[in-house]
């Protein structure tokens, strides 16, 4: 069952709904002109990451999957800046945290990519939150194309649910183009399988915690000179990862403060 939010409810209906279930639905959060501009965005990245995954041979299995689109294209940066669920995802950790990964899918019709495969995006069980997954709605979400299924409360438990278990108990995120998902990444999901003539198109981003290595160095493909020139507010400074880089000498270890590469508070 569907909870649907907006990004003015309350962070504390927020906190108690995802506690409990491990995901929740917020409606209708981007306009459908910048809809269109990350859709255009994913189709041109697409084309780019299957060009290297076919040259390094790593294309297996791997139909519709996009990584690491924050450097690709500028409209997915302008998503950062422009998301209004920052509070949420803070208050989920009770800390600062960064982005981890960028990423998206294409649900092609009539293929399977290893999303949907029933996984979760952690591996180790923890008792404070580490890491949250959003999902962007590109298009609709229906049964038909291959809405993502979610195993509601299965964040309480670390055990790994039984394929029988998890289809006949998990739900179904059904939404609209513009809708987004936040989840606790021990959440047991998976993506449905496209049975329509139709591509289905999504971003999936991660957010952890900051003492947790990016999946791709954001602040340096980004460029520091672009930080250093004032660009990013202190909010988008801190999830783009400009807050907790490493060092690589001794010239950028030894700074005061507010020029340390990883900043004080980062937890």
């Amino acid at each position: 069952m569907l909870i649907d939010l907006n990004p003015t409810t309350p962070v504390d209906t927020f906190l108690e709904g995802i506690r409990e279930r491990g995901w929740m639905h917020f409606g209708q959060c981007l306009e459908p002109a910048f809809l269109e501009e990350l859709n255009a965005g994913i189709e041109a990245a697409y084309t780019t990451c299957h060009r290297v995954q076919e040259k390094n041979g790593v294309n297996v299995n791997t139909d519709g999957t996009v990584h690491h689109l924050l450097g690709q294209q500028p409209v997915f940066l302008e998503f950062i800046q422009r998301l209004e669920l920052h509070a949420y995802i803070r208050a989920f950790f009770d800390a600062p945290y960064i982005l981890n990964s960028f990423g998206g899918v294409i649900n092609l019709p009539h293929k399977a990519s290893y999303v949907c495969n029933i996984h979760r995006d952690i591996r180790t069980f923890y008792n404070i939150p580490m890491m949250m997954n959003m999902l962007v709605m590109l298009d609709d979400f229906t049964p038909e194309n291959g809405a993502t299924w979610f195993l509601t409360g299965s964040n309480q438990k670390d055990e790994r649910p039984t394929d029988e278990h998890f289809y006949s108990q998990a739900d179904r995120a059904v939404g609209k183009a513009g809708d987004i998902i936040l989840f606790d990444s021990l959440v047991w999901h998976a993506a449905g399988i496209n049975t329509t003539d139709k591509v289905r198109r999504a971003l999936t981003l991660t957010f952890s915690r900051p003492f947790m290595k990016q999946q791709l160095d954001y602040p340096r493909l980004i460029g520091y000179d672009r930080n250093n020139a004032g660009e990013f507010s202190e909010e988008v400074q801190q999830i783009i990862g400009f807050n907790a880089r490493v060092p690589v000498n001794l010239d950028e270890w030894y700074q005061p403060p507010a020029k340390r590469f990883y900043r004080p508070g980062q937890g």
